[in-house]
């Protein structure tokens, strides 16, 4: 077990915005009550509280979209490749019980129940936006914490300089890993000063509840300056290693998918631009007015210095 003493933090009561409906949710995994999350099974009308602390700090001033625009318009390959496929194809995957495996150089190392890493931390809601490399983006408040801090616990060798995460592919619940789309399972990584850096985030909720499947449950990486592919989702390992980790996208287009993957304006994609992007849920749908995307997604002035002196268009 992964012990640490857990931080001080008030719960925030109140919804952020309001929704028009609810969506069934996922079984809540038992026995995380401790970390301030309530247990349950089966359907219900609405999705479980959180209790969590807000972190202004690192959190924008935009609203967030709506719930119904973050849970039904989502890239979740597993579940198909169409943007409603998540949401209408996930509701026989079960997150009860789920572990994750601790792999690869570091001192810390095995197979941990979600209860034992969710346990010595206080959960944080922050609002970050996403955007995809389709060119359409959305703000969310995730609620989870700092990657960095699972990062202390499980103490990385200095041979360490990347982290690779790997993601659930179960045929039996997620009809889109019988696709020959990608290889599964699909695979993400960092450099260990991005999987360190304070933004990227371990997400367990949004909109102060669990998780819903077809958004990644129960725990997916969130890393904000980048497009939204490399942060994976339903993780079951996370492992340190040397070498730059083979990434699934990558594999399958490496000229469209590089290993960094910041968001450039200035790097199209080889079958469209990336100079703007659309808001999802704004007036106007498909023909709302497009505003111009943000070099590393509006964080360049916390992440920049991480690429400092390098060719972020040969480096994409």
């Amino acid at each position: 077990m992964i012990m640490r003493s857990p931080k001080r933090f008030e719960p925030l009561p109140s919804e952020i915005t309001p929704r028009e409906r609810y969506f069934s949710r996922r079984e809540i995994i038992a026995g995380l009550a401790g970390a301030g999350l309530a247990v349950g099974a089966g359907p219900a009308s609405s999705a479980e509280r959180l209790k969590y602390s807000k972190n202004a700090r690192l959190s924008l001033s935009e609203a967030p979209n709506s719930y119904e625009d973050i849970t039904t318009y989502n890239n979740f390959y597993e579940f198909g490749t169409g943007k409603a496929e998540p949401a209408e194809r996930s509701g026989r995957f079960r997150t009860q019980p789920w572990s994750v495996t601790i792999a690869g150089e570091a001192e810390v190392t095995g197979t941990f129940s979600l209860e034992d890493i969710l346990k010595p931390h206080a959960l944080e809601e922050r609002i970050y936006r996403l955007r995809c490399v389709e060119a359409w983006s959305m703000v969310i408040p995730w609620v989870g914490f700092s990657l960095a801090e699972l990062i202390r616990q499980v103490e990385p060798q200095g041979s360490a300089k990347y982290v690779e995460f790997v993601t659930l592919a179960d045929p039996k619940t997620m009809p889109g890993v019988t696709s020959n789309v990608l290889l599964w399972p699909y695979v993400e990584g960092l450099r260990m000063d991005e999987a360190r850096h304070p933004l990227t985030m371990l997400a367990f909720g949004m909109y102060g509840e669990v998780l819903p499947n077809q958004n990644g449950a129960p725990v997916r990486l969130v890393v904000p300056w980048k497009y939204g592919f490399k942060s994976g989702k339903s993780l079951v390992k996370i492992r340190f290693v040397e070498k730059e980790p083979k990434t699934a996208w990558n594999i399958a287009a490496a000229q469209e998918y590089g290993f960094y993957s910041n968001v450039n304006p200035d790097v199209p994609h080889p079958r469209w631009s990336q100079a703007t992007e659309r808001r999802i849920g704004e007036e106007g749908g498909l023909l709302a007015k497009r505003r111009k995307t943000e070099r590393f997604n509006g964080y360049e002035t916390q992440v920049g210095s991480l690429y400092a002196g390098m060719d972020l268009k040969k480096f994409f």
